[in-house]
């Protein structure tokens, strides 16, 4: 899980991803939704051109980081990869 940190502030882990285009970023965003979807469970996110911002934290847990941010993170990295290191 390299690159996530806690949240100054939540606990939620956090990171930001910088794809080389919006597109990129925008596909990693879409891949990304239908994998937490299936896990039915939702991360907070925004985008701006290439980069995407992810919150990650359990709301069924008290608000905190539980097994299901880290597996959804790493699925998220999973993701990243295809579009960083072509």
């Amino acid at each position: 899980m390299s690159g996530w940190a806690m949240h100054s502030t939540r606990d939620a882990l956090v990171k930001t991803f910088l794809f080389p285009t919006f597109s990129e970023a925008f596909a990693f965003m879409a891949q990304s939704a239908l994998a937490a979807e299936k896990m039915d469970h939702h991360p907070e996110w925004s985008n701006v051109y290439n980069r995407v911002d992810v919150l990650l934290s359990t709301h069924d847990a008290g608000n905190a980081v539980s097994m299901r941010d880290v597996h959804l993170a790493q699925k998220m990295d999973n993701i990243a990869s295809a579009y960083l290191n072509k």
